[in-house]
C-alpha cells in the first residue's frame, strides 16, 4: 500500500512585483485520459497560459524534441516507454496536466519557453520523468546505477526580449543515489526580467558521444500557484 503524505508551505512575497503574475498550470490543455501530446500533428509547437513552448516533431522517425505534456499517472514503466510520464504519478498540486521536457542531443536548440511578454517567472515545479528516474535508480544498456558523487543537472537560463542571457539557475534532478520522485518548488527570481527560458541538462554519467542519462524532465506550474490577498502563496504537495 502507498504511502501518502502532505507538505503544506507559506511563501510571502514581501515585495509585490510578483502579485498578480500569471499562472501556467497547463490545465488548459485537452487531453483524453491518460495520454499525451508529443507534436505529432506537425504544429511545431504549443501555447499554455500565454507563453509557447517548443516542440520539434520528425514524422519520418516518429521522434521529437523540445516540450510535449502528458496527463499519464503510470510510475512503474521503465525505459523508453516511459519517457512522457512523470515519477510523481500526475502534475504538481494535485493536478492532472504537466510538461516532458526533452533535450535531444540532435536538436538545434534546447526545449524553449517564450513568455508573452518580458516578466519575471517567480519559479516552477520541477521532477523526473519515468525513464530518466529508473535509468539512474537501475542503470540500463546505455547508461550507469547512479552512486554516490554522481549527479544529474537541470539548468534553466533566462533571455531578455534581445535574446541576451539574464542568468542561470541550476537544479539537481539526482545527487549521488539520492533521485527526486517528487514536485520541487524551483525559485527563478533570480533570473531577472526575462522573455524566455531555455532548459538544459548536464549528467556526471558523460560518455565519449554525451550524456548517457536519458536527458528527460518533468514541468508544472510556472508562477505562483496559488496566491491570496496578502502576497502569499500556499502550495501543497503529495508524495507516495
Amino acid at each position: 500500500m502507498k504511502k501518502v503524505s502532505f507538505l503544506v508551505f507559506f511563501v510571502c512575497l514581501l515585495l509585490s512585483p510578483w502579485a498578480g503574475a500569471a499562472v501556467i498550470d497547463f490545465e488548459d490543455l485537452t487531453l483524453s485520459a491518460e495520454s499525451y501530446w508529443n507534436g505529432s500533428d506537425g504544429s511545431g509547437a504549443f501555447t499554455s497560459g500565454g507563453a509557447t513552448f517548443s516542440n520539434n516533431y520528425n514524422a519520418q522517425w516518429g521522434s521529437w524534441d523540445g516540450f510535449s505534456y502528458s496527463n499519464l499517472t503510470d510510475v512503474t514503466t521503465e525505459g523508453f516507454a516511459g519517457q512522457y510520464s512523470a515519477i510523481a504519478g500526475g502534475g504538481a498540486l494535485n493536478t492532472d496536466t504537466y510538461v516532458i521536457g526533452y533535450c535531444s542531443a540532435f536538436a538545434a536548440s534546447p526545449p524553449t519557453v517564450t513568455l508573452s511578454s518580458a516578466q519575471t517567472v517567480t519559479g516552477a515545479y520541477v521532477t523526473n520523468n519515468n525513464y530518466a528516474y529508473y535509468s539512474m535508480l537501475n542503470g540500463d544498456q546505455f547508461a550507469k546505477q547512479f552512486e554516490e558523487g554522481d549527479w544529474f543537472t537541470l539548468t534553466i537560463t533566462g533571455k531578455d526580449a534581445d535574446g541576451n542571457v539574464t542568468g542561470t539557475v541550476d537544479f539537481n534532478l539526482a545527487t549521488g543515489t539520492d533521485i527526486l520522485d517528487t514536485w520541487e518548488w524551483v525559485d527563478l527570481r533570480s533570473l531577472g526580467t526575462v522573455k524566455g527560458l531555455e532548459f538544459t541538462l548536464s549528467s556526471s554519467d558523460t560518455g565519449e558521444y554525451g550524456m548517457n542519462t536519458p536527458a528527460y524532465f518533468a514541468i508544472d506550474f510556472l508562477n505562483p500557484p496559488d496566491e491570496d490577498s496578502s502576497g502569499c502563496f500556499i502550495a501543497t504537495v503529495s508524495s507516495r
